[in-house]
């Protein structure tokens, strides 16, 4: 992607970032820890099948539940899928017979993947070194129904706040919208996603954020961050989903309007 220079961002804010941070390799050891020990009787990989109303399609996904939770799936992945698939206008995308849309916490990318089909978009899917494997067969598996309606897959390494991977993504094509799903889960990530999150997003570009609100202070943390850099708007909300007292919700990030005037 084509960023414009910003000396704040790529010297104040991106190298402060990496001094002292934990990698999402941690993250993704702390996260394994709470489903127990993988290599005890492994189960088999899950295909979850999808069938998108709105081309008559399917997609398939490949899940590995013992290699950890970037590896399943989960709530605010199928709400995001299903607001797509049944109307994707309260998120404001562009108008584009090209639209170029960067997943950042991909996870098995059945969001990115539908996104690409449904909207006929080129979608970059990102994630962390270890999940690129199973990203790589999924955009694989699902190609042919991608390319059927114009779209097109391509799967990157991007770890949040890592200088060396974000100036990488510099040389990709200039991005229309940003889209996450369930990606707020420990307090050392939030900054780094943040400010990952402020290198792409900028004049027009969107950031949209299906999240599933699990801890209050946690949550209470990002969003009170989030509204320093960015205007946050809720475009959808579904009903709380079971052994939960809220439901998915879906929000547009967008820079802020006193920060691009400044500018």
């Amino acid at each position: 992607m084509a960023i414009e220079e910003d000396d704040e961002i790529n010297t104040n804010i991106l190298f402060t970032l990496q001094e002292g941070l934990d990698t999402h390799q941690e993250e993704e050891q702390q996260k394994q820890s709470l489903i127990g020990d993988a290599s005890i009787s492994p189960p088999p990989p899950l295909d979850h099948r999808h069938h998108l109303n709105s081309i008559n399609a399917m997609i398939v996904t490949r899940q590995l539940p013992s290699q950890g939770l970037s590896f399943q799936l989960w709530p605010a992945a199928f709400s995001f899928l299903s607001l797509i698939d049944r109307d994707p206008s309260p998120l404001l995308l562009p108008s584009s017979s090209s639209l170029r849309i960067l997943e950042l916490g991909s996870g098995t990318g059945l969001v990115g993947i539908a996104a690409a089909a449904i909207l006929g978009a080129h979608v970059t899917l990102t994630d962390l070194p270890h999940v690129l494997p199973n990203l790589h067969f999924n955009a694989i598996a699902n190609a042919e129904v991608v390319a059927a309606r114009g779209g097109s897959l391509a799967v990157r390494q991007l770890r949040w706040g890592v200088v060396e991977d974000i100036i990488d993504m510099e040389s990709a094509p200039v991005f229309d919208a940003i889209i996450a799903s369930d990606v707020v889960y420990y307090d050392y990530l939030i900054e780094p996603l943040l400010e990952t999150i402020r290198v792409f997003v900028k004049g027009e570009v969107g950031f949209f954020m299906a999240h599933l609100r699990r801890w209050k202070k946690r949550d209470a943390v990002f969003f009170r961050r989030a509204k320093k850099y960015f205007d946050v708007l809720m475009v959808h909300t579904d009903p709380p989903v079971t052994g939960s007292r809220t439901g998915v919700s879906i929000y547009r990030f967008t820079a802020r309007r006193r920060s691009l005037e400044a500018s």
